[in-house]
């Protein structure tokens, strides 16, 4: 029900956490799989990790995908079509209105905003020509829910909300679904990352909050948003466009 044999899918940020976990879903799957990420090394050793897992198609990409140069350069260097775009890319940002400077917020408009602008803007090209074609865009429920201190990386989330339901309305007639995820919180390394580097040795106790934070009482792990992706973006979810799924453990309806 969810094979994508002989599908090409694009995943941005794909080197690490969600969209690692997506790529690697895909390519078992059947998909021919482009892993885009910042760096060339780390897009290059992602791509070699899932090649031992599978034996499908994959190739490492190295994209700034908030620079329209390397974003056209870099989708000139994927031949045929572009079955699936996946738009993981996305950096995050802590601060309110007050604390957040503009060199943080134009940084986050930057690359979680103008990033899925420009990649969903160099895809779609090739997804008019086949008449059909898959857009999924990581959101967050940071959305459309308020979250303290998170008044940059909100702002961006709800533009990439409002870009997703925009392309579905105006490709639908060109068999072009466009939906987005909308995660809670997600274990991620990035998460990791932070916890240690802003609350050094207290991280247990930060990691154990953040897990309450959802009423299931832990967070997500990447594979659960990669399922979901996966049906998402396979023909499976045919009759799906112009949705944002919330992934939260609750968060929404459960607090």
């Amino acid at each position: 029900m969810f094979e994508l044999t002989g599908k090409q899918a694009v995943v941005t940020g794909a080197a690490s956490g969600i969209g690692l976990a997506i790529a690697q879903l895909f390519a078992l799957q059947g998909a021919n799989v482009f892993v885009i990420d910042l760096n060339a090394d780390r897009s290059n050793a992602a791509a070699s990790a899932i090649k031992c897992m599978t034996a499908g198609t994959v190739s490492g990409l190295a994209c700034d995908v908030s620079s329209e140069k390397s974003v056209q350069e870099t989708f000139a260097k994927i031949a045929g079509s572009i079955d699936i775009l996946v738009n993981c890319a996305g950096i995050a940002h802590v601060g309110n209105l007050q604390s957040t400077c503009l060199e943080d917020f134009e940084r986050l408009f930057a690359v979680n905003v103008r990033g899925t602008y420009l990649c969903m803007r160099a895809a779609i090209p090739a997804m008019l020509q086949a008449g059909r074609g898959s857009i999924l865009n990581l959101a967050s429920v940071a959305a459309t829910a308020g979250l303290s201190d998170r008044f940059a990386y909100s702002m961006t989330k709800g533009a990439v909300l409002s870009m997703t339901l925009s392309v579905a309305k105006d490709y639908i007639a060109q068999g072009i679904r466009c939906n987005c995820i909308s995660p809670a919180r997600v274990h991620t390394p990035f998460v990791d990352g932070f916890v240690a580097k802003t609350y050094p040795g207290h991280e247990a106790e930060m990691m154990q909050r953040l897990a309450e934070s959802q009423p299931i009482g832990r967070m997500g792990t990447p594979d659960e948003i990669a399922t979901l992706a996966l049906y998402l973006c396979s023909d499976a979810s045919s009759f799906v466009t112009g949705v944002d799924y919330p992934i939260d453990g609750g968060f929404f309806n459960l607090r």
